[in-house]
């Protein structure tokens, strides 16, 4: 059984799709956040994503279940894991296929996580999401306006 906080994190992420291994990793009462804390217009895109406040292992497994649902995982890199105390830090890279349309993303990301007495109870991932969403996007421009006396521009 893995016992300091970074080899619980690291087996977290190398079992996201057996239930029953993130319920001896991951306390009952963990709080995942995927992607930002409450946006409807992301969830409209990737419906996991949010705050997920004391679902436990169950926020975890739902969230990685619907991303390989939506996307093949071509590729899932961890470029630095490393840990203080009870807080976890993960680093890496992705690349993903979408599974409607066969685009193509891959993005950086970042993970912050906790464990306390040898179970994770709080997990945050973050991704750039401008581009992982942009798999899915038909067709169309958004219209952006960044700088003050800055004229619109398309993406």
């Amino acid at each position: 059984m893995s016992s300091t906080p970074t080899e619980i994190v690291r087996s977290v992420l190398a079992n996201t799709s057996s239930l029953s291994t993130l319920e001896t990793l991951v306390a009952p009462h963990a709080t995942y956040i995927s992607l930002n804390y409450n946006n409807p217009s992301l969830q409209k895109i990737l419906p996991f994503a949010g705050s997920h406040p004391n679902e436990g292992p169950l926020a975890i497994y739902n969230t990685f279940a619907t991303v390989h649902k939506i996307w093949s995982q071509e590729k899932f890199e961890i470029l630095s894991l490393f840990g203080a105390g009870e807080d976890v830090a993960v680093f890496g890279r992705f690349t993903n296929r979408s599974r409607t349309l066969g685009k193509e993303s891959t993005s950086p990301f970042g993970i912050w996580a906790k464990v306390v007495e040898g179970k994770v109870v709080f997990m945050q991932f973050l991704e750039d999401t401008l581009d992982t969403t942009s798999t899915f996007k038909v067709e169309g421009v958004g219209r952006y306006k960044v700088f003050e006396g800055q004229e619109e521009f398309e993406v």
